[in-house]
């Protein structure tokens, strides 16, 4: 796999049942690129540790004055040269794709699971947890892919030296065949403290990154109640939790470098005082010596690999067990569907859980005195919700039985949270979509004129409103801009069947008036589901339900529920008990019927109301 090719076609179903499953998984669909970096590494080390053969026959030339192993000491030098300048440029080379491409294929896979468990993933895994794993998580899982094929050279090329060392001068090779492998394992008893310190620096990290998250993502609210220093001393003192745990980590660390180097250099000095006894005695040659000496100066480059390797397992451990938590989760039902097909049902929605129907073609609005219990209906309206739960019928088809990319075909869901991405107006409205809405009428019908203004204003090069920017979520527009602009972006789909939760509840009463008009209008003769207590709203509906105690409880238009159903009219109008008890007294229903009383919260809504649509 070469950079260029990517994102791939299919990054693969990973093995999410451990952290180390997890690396593995990855290790075996870059199979291909670490079998590269360990042929280029192997040409590089072994390039690398040639130089002290041939600095030694050099060495050994000029004593003897042999101009004949001078000149072959001249290019075995060029040869090996020339082979670690190659080796070394194309082991970087695929070293780098293999970080990439296994960052890339992390991110994808994270990207896939995220789309699919839409909004039950918050609900089970912090947001800033998510961040955390495909940003700084996903760099150290790929840090370790790339660093195992060089460590495979380097071990690799240890091993070779150390039996050439021992045919070449078995009395000096033998030394440096033991000491190596001492060499590489001595700062082992250290790797489970140094794992552990890096651990807790991950795990304080990515609480840390969790907070700061969560507190940019709710600076307005923090601002509007006075938390932001609150927010801010704890982000402070997680910070500082990051700094130290970070300090004792890299003591550790520091540690097992200076004994990466220590080990070497007394390893050094025993071979150079056992050389020189053994020179002075006429058993090995001055070429012979100084090629072992140089041997185990080349030698310490390769066993840097030893160390790297440690620290990238170390702290890519803890991120492939957070990646793979996040991997690990499913939704309640299966998203694949078990029917075959590109079948896109079309008729009635119906619940069987509430008894809730919208017929085809309606606008139906949704009364549901509990927020939670009418966002988790919306969800389960658009089917494969999070929860376990009854399938809802489209024409009399099961929406769980579909796959999820038909189910969300037929039926689109937004919720009362609805997310911009950043980029340009063009480029959140470029949705799929039928292409019988068009991007004005959209926009127009969700009162969005101030927004395309505020956005001209906004660009410092954008004299066209669809290519001025958003920033992240919308972060500089207001509450009722972002959320119409999430309902236009809705409209435009043009989906069969519309389901919106709240998607006014930030604007105010003569722009949600407005909005109750052109959504009727361009919604005309599609299904369409609101769940709202908006009188503007309800007025405007075809159809009125409400949901009490889970299940459909009243079904008429909004002016006859208002009166007839007491349970409605305690939603719709935020009616108190003593303003209950007057409406009931108003009406003859109690014992002091015929005294006079001031006028109902009932009249003075309906009143309000009409007032409103005249003005629109």
């Amino acid at each position: 796999m070469q950079i260029q090719d990517l994102p791939y076609p299919d990054p693969g179903v990973p093995d999410a049942r451990s952290g180390p499953r997890f690396l593995w998984w990855l290790f075996r669909n870059q199979l291909d690129g670490q079998l590269k970096a360990l042929a280029w590494g192997l040409l590089h080390f072994l390039s690398v540790s040639a130089l002290p053969f041939c600095v030694g026959v050099a060495v050994q030339a000029v004593v003897d004055r042999s101009g004949r192993q001078l000149a072959l000491a001249g290019g075995l030098l060029a040869l090996c040269c020339a082979g670690n300048a190659i080796g070394e440029t194309f082991l970087h080379r695929t070293a780098v794709t293999n970080w990439i491409t296994a960052a890339a294929r992390v991110q994808q896979v994270l990207a896939r699971k995220t789309a699919q468990l839409g909004s039950a993933l918050t609900r089970r895994v912090a947001a800033g947890e998510v961040v955390a794993v495909s940003t700084g998580d996903v760099e150290k899982i790929g840090w370790f892919v790339e660093a195992w094929s060089r460590f495979t050279a380097a071990a690799v090329t240890i091993v070779v030296v150390c039996v050439g060392l021992v045919v070449y001068q078995p009395e000096l090779g033998t030394v440096v065949a033991v000491g190596l492998p001492v060499l590489a394992i001595a700062v082992l008893p250290l790797l489970p403290r140094a794992t552990r310190r890096a651990d807790v620096q991950r795990e304080k990290a990515g609480r840390a990154t969790e907070l700061a998250s969560d507190t940019v993502a709710g600076l307005r609210v923090l601002r509007g109640i006075g938390g932001e220093e609150l927010f801010l001393d704890r982000y402070r003192s997680a910070s500082q939790e990051v700094r130290h745990a970070a300090v004792r980590s890299a003591r550790m660390w520091s540690l097992i470098s200076a004994i990466q180097v220590l080990m070497p250099g007394l390893l050094l000095i025993a071979v150079v005082w056992y050389g020189v006894h053994l020179a002075r005695q006429g058993q090995v040659s001055i070429g012979e010596l100084v090629t072992v000496y140089s041997s185990i100066m080349i030698l310490t480059y390769p066993l840097r690999h030893f160390e790297e390797i440690a620290m990238a397992y170390s702290f890519s451990r803890p991120s492939a067990r957070r990646a793979a938590r996040v991997l690990s989760l499913e939704r309640a039902t299966d998203t694949g569907g078990s029917r075959d097909g590109s079948e896109v049902p079309s008729g009635d929605l119906y619940d069987p859980a509430t008894g809730l129907l919208a017929p085809t073609g309606l606008l139906t609005a949704v009364v549901c005195g509990d927020p939670d219990a009418a966002g988790r209906l919306a969800e389960r309206l658009g089917g494969h919700p999070s929860e376990e739960s009854t399938s809802v019928l489209l024409g009399g088809v099961p929406l769980d039985e579909l796959p999820l990319d038909n189910a969300r075909t037929a039926v689109l869901v937004q919720d009362k949270d609805p997310v911009l991405l950043s980029g340009t107006l063009r480029e959140l409205l470029d949705v799929p979509r039928s292409g019988d809405v068009r991007p004005e009428d959209a926009l127009a019908a969700a009162q969005c004129e101030d927004v395309l203004a505020a956005l001209v204003q906004g660009s410092l090069d954008a004299d066209d409103p669809m290519d001025a920017r958003i920033t992240e979520r919308g972060r500089s527009l207001s509450g009722g801009q972002r959320q119409r602009l999430a309902l236009a972006r809705s409209l435009i789909t043009d989906p069969g069947v519309l389901v919106l939760d709240e998607p006014t509840s930030a604007v105010d009463s003569h722009t949600e008036a407005r909005i109750a008009h052109g959504v009727r209008e361009l919604r005309a003769g599609r299904t369409t589901v609101v769940f709202t207590s908006s009188p503007l709203l309800l007025d405007r509906a075809d159809r009125v339900v409400l949901i009490h105690d889970g299940e459909v409880a009243a079904v008429g238009l909004h002016r006859e529920l208002v009166h007839a159903e007491p349970r409605y009219r305690a939603v719709v109008t935020r009616e108190t008990e003593e303003e209950a008890a007057e409406t009931k007294t108003a009406r003859g229903d109690g014992p002091t019927g015929n005294q006079p009383v001031k006028a109902s919260s009932l009249e003075e809504v309906l009143k309000e109301l009409e007032e409103i649509e005249e003005s629109a």
